[in-house]
């Protein structure tokens, strides 16, 4: 028996954030970062809650790429508060940060008192870049810096309740982020339609998700004030996200969360440069296996795309080359030499990034089963001649 999840309430377009208007709730607890307070965005949650007489408490000390430090600080912050709502207002990192803190707000109180008299507060997620999708989803990566080492967690009770995409918020987003996130949604996609447990419904998001992406971020990058590709660009994220939530990821997520935990490079940017290579192994282009059924749903994708695809081969080719490309127009290396990483720090560390990648949780549902020896040679090819 299968299952599909669609659990938050979806409030998108303009001033979606006036949903805070009319929200039910006396303490709200609102998890950010520094940055979003200095653009004024956490002044139009707390402005709403003012006029809904909620009162409140800011924890903006969340970092990029959140850290196990950050996430305690928060959950000693929201266990004294004890609010009935909460509140993540900001990129992936915000959000994964207040995911992490409800889950062990969660469990801390399940060792003193009965789960069936531990009230959750009610989750809203404002997500302000366009990337992880994290508003829909049971997942978030919580970083283990003493280590070096990404943590992807995933339970069902992170899953927010309501997830506002406002698309005004993303307009001060950037054009490198703007790009950054966007192959996010499309590696979030890509992994959701291809993974072990994809399904008819993941893949009507997941389709959906690839074809926003590549007719809409283009134009996103090269003018933040079109709206319209802003707002298709929030759908995106967040149609990518239902999708993989429910069908889960695979390597190209592996790869990314141990090579950007220990080259810090952005998440997105690393799932850009492997996605290509991911693709590759994937479809088994050169391995004698092109008729695969992963291989022809990475084809049926280059003809929804109109890219040339006359054959199995060529369609997963064309959708190589189309991502290459998508990543040239945007200035995001295709190679990780290309991103000024020292060849010798990272044949250095090739084991230990394998070793990591083959134990990611992402990795369990990847459509091709992996060794470690494939891992490391992927690594070697997405860095280059």
């Amino acid at each position: 028996m299968k299952k599909f999840m669609v659990k938050p309430e979806i409030y998108f377009g303009e001033n979606a954030i006036n949903y805070l208007r009319h929200v039910n709730g006396k303490r709200a607890f609102i998890v950010t970062d520094a940055f979003m307070v200095k653009l004024g965005l956490v002044d139009q949650v707390t402005a709403r809650l003012d006029a809904n007489h909620v009162s409140y408490e800011v924890f903006s000390e969340v970092e990029p790429d959140p850290s196990l430090q950050t996430v305690k600080k928060g959950l000693m912050r929201i266990l004294e508060m004890k609010p009935d709502l909460m509140i993540s207002i900001g990129g992936g990192s915000a959000i994964d940060a207040g995911k992490a803190i409800m889950m062990l707000c969660i469990h801390t109180k399940e060792k003193f008192i009965d789960i069936e008299n531990i009230k959750k507060p009610w989750y809203i997620a404002i997500p302000t870049t366009s990337g992880t999708g994290s508003e829909v989803t049971s997942y978030a990566v919580i970083t283990d810096r003493e280590n070096n080492l990404k943590i992807p967690l995933s339970e069902d009770l992170m899953m927010p309740d309501v997830a506002l995409l406002d698309c005004a918020l993303t307009k001060t987003v950037p054009p490198h982020v703007t790009a950054d996130t966007g192959m996010d949604v499309l590696t979030h996609a890509m992994e959701a339609y291809v993974s072990s447990l994809a399904n008819d419904f993941t893949d009507i998001y997941a389709e959906k998700a690839i074809h926003h992406v590549f007719h809409y971020l283009l134009r996103a990058y090269k003018d933040g004030n079109d709206m319209e590709a802003r707002q298709k660009m929030h759908t995106a994220s967040c149609m990518a996200g239902i999708a993989f939530t429910n069908a889960s990821l695979g390597i190209n997520h592996s790869l990314a969360h141990t090579f950007g935990a220990k080259f810090h490079l952005s998440h997105g940017r690393s799932n850009a440069i492997f996605l290509p290579h991911v693709i590759r192994f994937n479809a088994g282009l050169g391995a004698g296996d092109i008729e695969n059924q992963t291989a022809k749903k990475y084809a049926a994708i280059s003809r929804k795309l109109g890219l040339p695809a006359s054959s199995t081969e060529e369609g997963v080719i064309s959708l190589i080359e189309g991502i290459k490309i998508l990543n040239r127009e945007m200035s995001i290396p295709v190679t990780i030499g290309e991103a000024d990483i020292l060849r010798e720090a990272f044949e250095s560390s090739l084991l230990e990034m394998a070793n990591n990648a083959s134990t990611d949780l992402c990795t369990a549902n990847n459509p091709r089963k992996i060794s470690k020896g494939d891992l490391v040679k992927i690594l070697q090819e997405a860095y280059g001649k």
